[in-house]
């Protein structure tokens, strides 16, 4: 299953990268393609609180800092983080709309 599935760097995962629409494979490739994508959404939640994690060090460091650039560039990297947990719960949301879909 791993060959419909490429990692995304910036998020930290592997996402979905099908070669064709998603009705052109037959069924028990979908249902592959589920079960290996649910095993990969159940750990969004996970990769999300790593990187909450780096975000309060982050503030932490920010409400500790003098200098006006570095406290730009602290900034710039929570607002990048924050970003990032958005996409993931975008990517979660995502896989229980695809479950609910073939199941109905």
């Amino acid at each position: 299953m791993k060959d419909y599935f490429s990692y995304n760097n910036r998020l930290g995962i592997l996402i979905p990268s099908l070669s064709k629409e998603w009705d052109d494979f037959d069924d028990e490739v979908q249902q592959g393609i589920l079960l290996y994508w649910e095993k990969i959404r159940g750990g969004i939640p996970d990769r999300i609180a790593e990187l909450e994690q780096v975000i309060n060090k982050k503030q932490d460091a920010l409400s500790d800092e003098s200098d006006f650039i570095k406290s730009c560039e602290l900034n710039s990297e929570i607002a990048e983080l924050a970003s990032q947990i958005n996409e993931l719960w975008l990517w979660f949301r995502t896989g229980q709309d695809l479950s609910v879909k073939k199941h109905v």
